[in-house]
Parts: structure tokens; C-alpha cells; sequence
């Protein structure tokens, strides 16, 4: 059964807001709309959101400090960001700021419906465990993970090998959200992958796609072909045999400054 939400759509572009919110609709969910920073506050002081989807490019108050306010007001609030490529780093940030995740201009209505569900189903096992425990949902706190890794948090991990080159993966709360992979998409060898770029997608069985974010700039020197071969390394262990991609980062120092080192 699909996870039923109010959804709160702010953009001050009309086109993009009214496509959104025709996708959302047709998807079941009850969706609301407003063009400001300020008139998004409002509502969330008047009605419950279960997720939020802002424009980072805002005249006022951008998406960055809408973002931060609905943390501090309501960290339960799930927030989706949608960004231009311009805007990438400043997109990673959002990331860093606790956004569930981003999506880059243009976008297909699969993806943004993909991205949708994918965030609901988080929440919704997040509300059920929360309920278990009898304790409020943004009290619960993610697994530990292993030292010497950088990460744009919840998508994908980086680490530093002796030669200089990077492994990258995908962070364990983005597979749990996966119903089963059914294909990965490489980027090929020689390509050169930026930082916030698509890196890899993965499509699970319920034909979603997940994005994985390239978390520094480089080029791909090799692909994990045994993961081709073998997703179920993806899911059980994607720190260490379920990595995805090796690449030849190009200013790895400024990229990592973008990201979130990852501590247990």
C-alpha cells in the first residue's frame, strides 16, 4: 500500500511548481504549493507536511535557509532540494544540512516520483521503529560505519587508497531503501565523473532508480565488475566487496571539504 502524505512544493518558478505538483497528485498524495521561503513557513506552522520539496534558486530566502529553518523548527520534516547544475556544491551542502536528497533540473516525472517514494519509505519504517521504541522519530540514530571514509551522507562514501586513487560506494541507508537490485549502470572507464554528478544508478526491482552522487570530481579508472556480477555484495556489504567505482580524483583536497567524514 502506497504511504499515503501531504506534500509542500516551493518554487518561485510556476512552470516547474505546477509540473510538480500535477506528477504528485497523480501519484495520490495531496500536495500544496507556494512560490516564497516565508509563505512555506507559514504553512508548516498551519498544517503537517510529511515531506517538503524546495528550490534552492529562491529570491528572499533561498533554499539553503528555508532548509535550515524547517531543521530547527521541525527536523522530522523530510526535505527534498531541486537544483540546477550550477548549483551543484551548493546542492552537497544541502545534503550536509540534513536534505533527504536533490534533484537536478530538468528531471524526468519518474524520477521525481522514484525520489518521492524512496524518501517516503524511509520515513515511513523511521515512524514504525520510532513507534516500537516509544520515542520521538528524529531521536533515532543511524548505525555506526567505518572510520577513514568522507560522504555525501545517505548517498555515497569516498575512500583514499595508498596510491592516491578513490573508492566510491554507496551509503548504507541508500540501499536499505532498495527492494532488490535488478541492474547497476556504470559510468565508463576514462569518463570524467564532477563532483554532485550522477556516479552510478541502480535500479531495484520495484523499477525505482537511485542516483548515486559522485562525491569528488575525477576519473573512473576501474568499475567493481564482480558487483556486476554479484548485487547482493551491494547490499551486505558495501563498505568493502560492494564497492561500485575507483577513480583518479582530479583536486581531491577541495572536494573532501564538501563532504562529511564518517566516524564510528
Amino acid at each position: 500500500m502506497r504511504y499515503k502524505a501531504n506534500i509542500l512544493v516551493v518554487d518561485d518558478d510556476i512552470s516547474i511548481l505546477e509540473g510538480v505538483a500535477i506528477i504528485l497528485r497523480n501519484e495520490g498524495y495531496i500536495v500544496d504549493t507556494v512560490s516564497r521561503g516565508d509563505e512555506a513557513l507559514k504553512k508548516l506552522e498551519q498544517d503537517h507536511y510529511a515531506v517538503v520539496i524546495v528550490d534552492l534558486m529562491m529570491p528572499g530566502m533561498d533554499g539553503i535557509d528555508l532548509l535550515q529553518e524547517i531543521k530547527r523548527k521541525k527536523p522530522d520534516i523530510t526535505v527534498i532540494m531541486i537544483t540546477g547544475y550550477p548549483s551543484i556544491k551548493t546542492a552537497v551542502k544541502s545534503i550536509k544540512l540534513s536534505a533527504f536528497d536533490y534533484i537536478p533540473k530538468p528531471f524526468t516525472p519518474d524520477e521525481l516520483r522514484s525520489l518521492v517514494a524512496r524518501a517516503l519509505e524511509k520515513r515511513q519504517t523511521y515512524e514504525e521503529v520510532a513507534e516500537k521504541l516509544g520515542i520521538e522519530e528524529e531521536k533515532l540514530v543511524e548505525i555506526a560505519i567505518p572510520d577513514d571514509l568522507y560522504c555525501i551522507p545517505d548517498h555515497s562514501w569516498v575512500k583514499q587508497e595508498k596510491d592516491g586513487n578513490v573508492r566510491i560506494g554507496a551509503h548504507h541507508t541508500l540501499i536499505r531503501t532498495v527492494k532488490g537490485i535488478e541492474a547497476i549502470d556504470f559510468p565508463g572507464k576514462n569518463e570524467t565523473r564532477y563532483q554532485g554528478e550522477v556516479c552510478v544508478r541502480i535500479t531495484d526491482s520495484h523499477n525505482q532508480v537511485l542516483r548515486l552522487w559522485t562525491p569528488v570530481t575525477g576519473k573512473v579508472i576501474e568499475v567493481n565488475e564482480e558487483v556486476g556480477e554479484n548485487f547482493s555484495k551491494v547490499i551486505h556489504d558495501p563498505y568493502e566487496k560492494g564497492w561500485l567505482v575507483l577513480i583518479e580524483p582530479l583536486h581531491l583536497e577541495e572536494d573532501l571539504k564538501n563532504l562529511t567524514p564518517l566516524k564510528t
